[in-house]
């Protein structure tokens, strides 16, 4: 089964300095309908304005991923990490026990766009913990790359969940497919820029596909496009 939610069906907020698109149910929104899709607990699609952001805050028992596709996240947190992530990389920080952190756009002129998608851990009571890695746009350039997973991949960063996440950069005419191990497998395929055909369905950017019992799917880009797809339990 496929559901495909047009990007104008997301949740969007807005304030002077961040313009976010939730995927689920989230702060001041809450829709029954839209708590989470398997293991996959909150999709954000966040611009945040120069020299703006998240202050420190705090979570737990959370497996969160933030990938930034243009600009600069500077991040902090109380394990004493900082860093700055840029355009292509991602971070996976574990919350765990507990975990306070920040979330900054650092350029003075320039805004940032990421992605930040939590993911339920498979077990609780964790060390708090954070990587980061780059995958240059040669890598994921067309095929499905996997950038984080509970599989432990080679280059790729570890999760504490049965999940994997592809992205992807495709020219137009490129194909890629993607082989679920079992019916009871989820996908969610979200489309960061350009068009794609999936499986016969046209999806544009920042629409979603919510894919259940598929065995394979069939990507196929009409222009341009780059996207990311994650595998769930």
């Amino acid at each position: 089964m496929i559901e495909i939610v047009r990007a104008h069906e997301h949740y969007h907020f807005q304030n002077d300095w961040l313009s976010s698109f939730w995927h689920f149910s989230f702060d001041e929104f809450y829709d029954p309908n839209k708590v989470a899709f398997g293991a996959l607990r909150v999709f954000n699609d966040d611009t945040v304005q120069p020299n703006r952001g998240f202050g420190t805050h705090s979570h737990r028992e959370m497996e969160i991923v933030t990938y930034v596709i243009s600009g600069r996240v500077a991040h902090r947190d109380s394990t004493g990490s900082q860093f700055l992530i840029q355009p292509g990389e991602a971070q996976r920080m574990s919350a765990g026990t507990g975990i306070s952190h920040s979330e900054m756009n650092p350029d003075p002129d320039e805004p940032v766009h990421f992605l930040q998608i939590w993911i339920i851990p498979a077990e609780k009571g964790i060390e708090p913990s954070y990587e980061q890695k780059g995958f240059p746009r040669d890598q994921r350039q067309g095929v499905l790359l996997p950038i984080v997973s509970g599989q432990g991949i080679p280059g790729g960063l570890r999760i504490h969940q049965d999940t994997t996440f592809y992205v992807s950069c495709l020219n137009s005419g490129d194909s890629v497919t993607h082989h679920l191990a079992s019916a009871a497998r989820k996908s969610y395929l979200f489309v960061i820029e350009g068009k794609i055909q999936l499986n016969g369905e046209v999806l544009q950017a920042r629409d979603v596909a919510r894919l259940t019992a598929h065995d394979d799917l069939q990507i196929k880009a009409s222009e341009s496009s780059e996207l990311i797809l994650l595998d769930l339990p």
